[in-house]
C-alpha cells in the first residue's frame, strides 16, 4: 500500500508541477507558516486535478502528510468528510501551518465533517489561531452546528486572541452565518463583546450586516 500510495503522489505532483508558478510561489510568504516545498499552484488548479481522482482517505491522509503545499492542498479534496471522527481531528491539525491552508481546509474538507460541534469546541479551545481560524470558517458552512454552542466558542476565541485580524476575520463569518438562523441572537453577542481590538473589528464588520437582517 506504501508502494502504491508513492507511486500515486509521484504522478499527481508530477501533474501538479506542470503548473508550478515560481513568482505566485515567492508572494505566498505573506500567508504565515512555510511549506518546505512550494510550487505556487493555483488553488483551483489544484483542486480541479484533486477532484479527479477518486476519494480515497487513506491516500488523502498519506499526501496531507507530506511537506508540500500542491499535495496537502490536493488532499483535503480527496480526503472523506464522513471519515473524519473527533479522535483524528489532530491529524488535520498538523498540517494548519498558515491562513492559506487553513482556508482551504475549511472549504474543502472541514466544512462537511458530521461531528462540526465537536471540532469548534476543540479548536476553540487551542492556543492555535489557526486552528480557531479553520473551525470558524468551517462552521459557518455547515448546517449542522449547533448555534448556541458555536456562540459560546466565538467568545472563547474572540477573548484569547484579542487583537487578531484571523480570529475576527473567522469570527464575522461564523456570526453572519448564524445571524440567518437568528439575527437578535447575533446581536446580543456582539454587544457582550469585550474592549478589545478583535472585539472591536467585529463589531464593525457586523454593525453594517446586522442592519441588512
Amino acid at each position: 500500500m506504501a508502494t502504491d500510495n508513492t507511486s500515486r503522489m509521484l504522478a499527481l505532483l508530477g501533474e501538479l508541477r506542470r503548473d508550478r508558478n515560481g513568482m505566485a510561489a515567492d508572494a505566498m510568504c505573506s500567508y504565515g507558516g512555510q511549506y518546505g516545498v512550494n510550487y505556487g499552484v493555483a488553488a483551483h488548479t489544484i483542486r480541479d486535478r484533486a477532484k479527479a481522482e477518486e476519494k480515497d482517505h487513506a491516500f488523502a491522509e498519506f499526501l496531507y502528510r507530506q511537506d508540500v503545499r500542491e499535495l496537502r492542498i490536493a488532499a483535503l479534496w480527496i480526503a472523506e468528510a464522513e471519515r473524519i471522527v473527533p479522535a483524528d481531528f489532530h491529524i488535520w491539525a498538523a498540517g494548519i501551518i498558515n491562513s492559506e491552508i487553513a482556508e482551504q481546509a475549511a472549504l474543502a474538507l472541514l466544512s462537511a465533517v458530521e461531528r462540526i460541534d465537536d471540532l469548534l469546541a476543540e479548536w476553540s479551545q487551542s492556543d492555535n489561531v489557526l486552528l480557531g481560524y479553520a473551525a470558524m470558517l468551517a462552521a459557518a458552512r455547515n448546517e449542522k452546528r449547533d448555534d448556541e454552542m458555536a456562540l459560546g466558542a466565538l467568545y472563547r476565541i474572540i477573548d484569547a486572541f484579542s487583537d487578531n485580524r484571523l480570529a475576527g476575520q473567522g469570527a464575522v463569518a461564523l456570526l453572519a452565518a448564524i445571524a440567518e438562523r437568528d439575527a437578535e441572537a447575533v446581536k446580543h453577542f456582539v454587544e457582550t463583546l469585550p474592549q478589545t481590538s478583535t472585539a472591536q473589528y467585529v463589531r464593525e464588520e457586523m454593525e453594517w450586516r446586522l442592519v441588512e437582517e
